[in-house]
């Protein structure tokens, strides 16, 4: 399986020839993200994880692609509502070729005076996990760790990748930071790597790694 970081959040799984994308939101802009891709799934609806329009021109593009999402996401696509499966934890489908499992159900607190909104992590093949914006406790081989977001901070961060303690964390959801925060967190990852004895670090846009 061959994993490649894009803008932010977003990731795209390929393997045998086929590939899905994970969260191509706003603040993704390479337009080759979706390029040919089976399937995308959407943690959840925030701008920066989920673009509509982006998700109508791929289905325009591709009449056969598939999406998987919360039920939140769903309600704002009725228009693609034959394109789109609603998901929940616990549950389980295949899509390009994986085996995704579904995990979490709501976004982590962001707001004192707004509910989390619906946040489901996706589990592929067992090897990846991709929980959107939730620290979602689960043993996985590769966990795509938030990296930096307004609603968690850098000891959120460790203690998120200390508890896990994966064989393999790459941090995502580093749109927001400039050249000097990305160094930021590459020097806290770079740490947390050393301490741990294993892979923790961060993937450039564009950069993929064989899994």
């Amino acid at each position: 399986m061959r994993l490649t970081k894009f803008g932010h959040a977003c990731v795209r799984l390929e393997k045998d020839g086929r590939g899905l994308v994970i969260d191509p939101g706003m603040m993704t802009p390479e337009a080759e993200a979706l390029s040919g891709a089976e399937a995308v799934l959407i943690t959840h609806q925030h701008f920066d994880h989920f673009d509509p329009d982006r998700l109508r021109a791929a289905v325009a593009e591709r009449p056969s692609l598939a999406v998987y999402t919360c039920p939140g996401v769903a309600l704002e696509l009725p228009d693609l509502a034959e394109h789109v499966t609603v998901v929940r934890d616990g549950d389980t489908f295949s899509a390009a070729g994986f085996q995704v499992n579904v995990v979490g159900e709501k976004h982590h607190l962001s707001h004192p005076d707004v509910p989390p909104v619906d946040n489901v992590g996706f589990l592929v093949d067992d090897e990846v996990f991709h929980p959107g914006d939730a620290l979602t406790l689960l043993d996985a081989p590769t966990v795509l760790v938030p990296g930096q977001a307004p609603w968690m901070t850098v000891p959120d961060l460790i203690a998120y990748v200390r508890k896990l303690s994966p064989p393999r964390a790459y941090a995502v959801h580093d749109g927001l930071l400039n050249d000097w925060g990305l160094r930021v967190l590459d020097g806290v990852l770079a740490a947390e790597a050393a301490g741990l004895g294993t892979t923790v670090g961060r993937l450039a846009p564009g950069e993929s790694v064989d899994l």
